[in-house]
Order: C-alpha cells, then structure tokens, then sequence
C-alpha cells in the first residue's frame, strides 16, 4: 500500500485539517479510557457527516486499511482501540458530527448525529419539556454512536431499557461504503427484518452508526431519591420486590453498592460525603422513584413504603434527599464508583448479569469461592440490582504484583464461571470488545457463534470493521488495494 496516496486520499474526504497523523496528537486516541489497551493506526480520520463517513469507508476499503470506529472513548473493554498487532488501520473518530437533527415534542422523539454527548440529548430534551432517559456516569464525554454501538445500560434501565430499547431509527454506514438510513422514529414499522436492533451492540463490527432517532418521554414533576442501609443482599431484593408492588412503576432505579466501593468512594473523591452517621454500612441501596403529573401522591406513598420497609426489617437506616443539591450529592456516591477505582489502583473488573432472585447466593458464594484461593483480596461489588447487573471487581490485595498477570485469567474464570452457573451472563452492559472476545467460546453455545460470524461475514465479508473485537475465528484482513 501506498501510505501517502491513502492519507491523501482520506484528505480528499474530510479535507487535511482532519486527518491527524501526528504521533504525539493521535496517542490518547490510541488507548482506552482505563489504559488497558493500546493500538496503532496510521491516521485519526474526523468526518463532519455522513457523507464523509462513507466516502472514508470507501477509501479505505479500496486501499485495504481496516477501519476502528470511535465515539467518547469511554469504553470498559478495549472495543474502539485499534489493535496493535493488526495494521494497517486508522481510527474513525465521529466528534465532529455534533447536530440534532430534529426534536420532535409531539412524537417523543430525538435524532441525534454521532458525535452528540448524551448529555447533550438530554439537555435538548429537557429544553422541549421531555425526558431521554439514558443516564450513566460518563454521559458529558459518551457519544450517541458509542452508547448505541455498545448498547449501553445506565441507572435506568429498569424501568427504560437499555439504549436498544430506546433507539427508534438508525443511520448506518455499511462496508461497501452505502447508507442504511431509516429515521423516520415510528413506533411500529413491519416492513421487512428488524435490522436496525442488530447495529445496536455490534460495537462497530458491522457498520458505522452516524445518527440514531431516540424515544423521548414525559419530564417527571415529582422526583423521590433515598439512600438506604441495608442488612444484606437478599434484603435489599426483598425491599426492591416489594417497592415495585407498592410504588408502582415510577421506580426508576434501584443501585446496590458494597461497603468496599463507598469507602473508596469517601476515600478517593474529595467532594464526596458519607450519606449516613458512622462507619458505611456492609450494604447500601441507592433508589430513586419519578413521576409526571401525578400530583403530590409520590412524596407520600413512598415515605409510607420506606415506613413499612423499616418495620419488616429491610431497611436500617434511610436518608431522603430534601432537594437538587442533595439529590446530587447521592448519586455522585454511585457515579464516583469507577474514578475511586481507577485512583486506588489495578483491579480485576468482571460486567455481569444474574437473575435477579440469585443475586443474593451469587455474592456470597463467589466471594467464597475467591477467598479459598486468595484469602486477601478485596471485592467491590456494586451495579443495578433493579436490572440484575453487578460490577463485581476484586483487587489484588496482599498479592505481590509480579503475580498479578500470572493469576487474572485464573481469578476472572472463577467468577465467569460462578457467574454461568447461577445463569448469567459474562458482560452485561460494557460490550465484549477486545477483553472478552476469547471468552465467548467458553460461554456461548457453538450455535450462537456460528451465527455470530455469519452476520459478520454477511455484512461485513472483508473485515474492515473493527477486527479483533466481539468475534474471533474467522477474522480476514482487508482486501488489499486493487
């Protein structure tokens, strides 16, 4: 391959200014949020539109260079890193496809480029008088095409879904370089196979999502957010069973953190304070109700369930947020988890899912289980207990760091394992990407994997996209350049 040519052919698609190839410019694009991963790629590619999108697609296809999609980069499994061994490649990074195309109050709906923070959808929302419901700790910096390339879960999935449920219309960019376009934001469309469902979560391996049409809801007018103290899980599964019954659907979220995780949390962020007197408790549930026009009745009906709560022993303590500040201030506790992590140092992160009835014997029987191995590690586990999604990492503690490498595939297969046997699943919500694509084999049936790499091949036949990720057996290079 001719490199020159290609940059300037690229050039001819977005225009110099933006393709970076600079080496000291394009590193923080080169590595993952957590600095797990780091890659190479010939040139940081930043298109403005669709167009451009497809015309690099096209260019690259022709010259044979594998094509990395990438959004906010706040990723938990090296999905929008390019890999290292696997050249040549470049990043397609979509920060500058920043419209809203439309905002359409009377149909609840939102059509957002690629490059558009969730924050930022959300704030067009509110602006409209209408809630997108997504919410997750890195919503200032995670992109429309990230969070729908990874199908991103949230504090609100419970009651919302996932990014796939709330997703409507896609626009997508297909190998060949044409343009899947459907963002009409029907609700109902019949029309043919559900396509636009398998973009969501394909992490960038089968096209390149450039807008998504989003479903809006109302703005609730009463929001009740408590922060509790729990005797164990399975009260706490106890005590979200039975919200569910008495306050009915405006439960909105229902986090469980460990005591582990909100020392770290007092320990790490300044900002951060303790929600209730004394030494945190062993559990803790973080739980928020929302409702629109509905009066004054939540306020009151969830201080009666709190009362009864307490009465059967499911709660020990509970701290309600008095107002905005307040209610703020609880959640920077749940959505400061991964930043006290990240400051205490290296640990072993494990994105699950479990029924939620399991939860409890699944907490107690993987610590034990680690424990008979590794007495001295720490576990931190937390998650959306009203989704069944656990963050389960342990630190290394007391262990020298030499053995570190030697003992996290050992430590992870315990817990994925733990994870199967109670009938779960080993990523929940952080995608597969180059973390756990040597993983699927072990978990997923032989069926399921030929599928998954017949859609590969099917959308995708020459691998441009993304390699290395979610799927592996099967990989081809890029075509070389005719």
């Amino acid at each position: 391959m001719n490199g020159a040519a290609f940059l300037e052919a690229l050039a001819a698609c977005v225009g110099k200014a933006h393709v970076r190839c600079d080496e000291r410019e394009i590193a923080p694009f080169l590595a993952d949020w957590r600095g797990r991963y780091r890659g190479r790629a010939l040139a940081v590619v930043q298109p403005a539109s669709t167009e451009e999108v497809a015309a690099v697609v096209r260019c690259c296809r022709s010259h044979g260079v594998h094509v990395v999609p990438q959004g906010g980069n706040t990723g938990l499994v090296g999905g929008a890193t390019p890999l290292e061994e696997q050249a040549p490649a470049i990043v397609l990074h979509l920060g500058r496809m920043r419209r809203i195309r439309g905002l359409e109050p009377q149909d609840f709906t939102v059509t957002a480029e690629a490059g558009v923070t969730v924050q930022e959808v959300q704030e067009a929302a509110r602006s409209a008088g209408r809630l997108f419901p997504l919410s997750l700790a890195s919503e200032g910096s995670a992109t429309v095409g990230g969070v729908c390339a990874t199908n991103a879960g949230g504090v609100h999935v419970l009651r919302y879904g996932t990014t796939r449920d709330l997703v409507l219309g896609l626009e997508v960019v297909l190998a060949d370089g044409s343009v899947l376009s459907s963002l009409k934001g029907l609700c109902k469309d019949n029309t043919g196979y559900a396509w636009k469902p398998l973009f969501v979560g394909s992490e960038g391996t089968l096209g390149v999502i450039t807008a998504a049409t989003f479903k809006l809801f109302p703005l609730p007018s009463e929001v009740v957010t408590v922060w509790m103290a729990v005797p164990d899980p399975a009260a706490a599964v106890e005590l979200f069973s039975w919200l569910r019954e008495t306050v009915g659907e405006g439960l909105e979220a229902f986090e469980l953190m460990g005591r582990s995780v909100l020392a770290l949390v007092l320990k790490h962020i300044p900002q951060a304070r303790a929600p209730l007197p004394g030494e945190p408790p062993a559990w803790s549930v973080l739980i928020e109700f929302a409702e629109a026009g509905r009066g004054a009745q939540l306020p009151e009906r969830v201080e009666r369930a709190l009362a009864a709560a307490i009465e059967r022993g499911w709660v020990l303590e509970a701290v309600l947020a008095a107002n905005e500040a307040q209610r703020q201030a609880l959640w920077a506790l749940r959505e400061n988890a991964s930043e006290a992590q990240r400051y205490e140092g290296l640990s072993f992160k494990h994105d699950v899912s479990l029924p939620i009835r399991a939860l409890p014997e699944f907490i107690a029987e993987c610590e034990a289980r680690l424990r008979r191995h590794w007495p001295s590690v720490t576990v931190v586990c937390f998650g959306h207990l009203g989704d069944g999604n656990l963050h389960y990492n342990v630190f290394p503690t007391g262990i020298e760091p030499a053995q570190w490498p030697l003992i996290e595939s050992r430590l992870s297969e315990l817990v994925h394992d733990t994870v199967a046997e109670f009938g779960g699943s080993i990523s929940a919500e952080h995608g597969i990407g180059r973390l756990k694509a040597d993983l699927l084999p072990r978990y997923k049936s032989e069926a399921e994997l030929s599928l998954l790499r017949r859609l590969k091949a099917a959308l995708d036949p020459e691998n441009l996209f993304n390699p290395g990720k979610v799927v592996r057996g099967g990989d081809r290079p890029a075509r070389e350049e005719t």
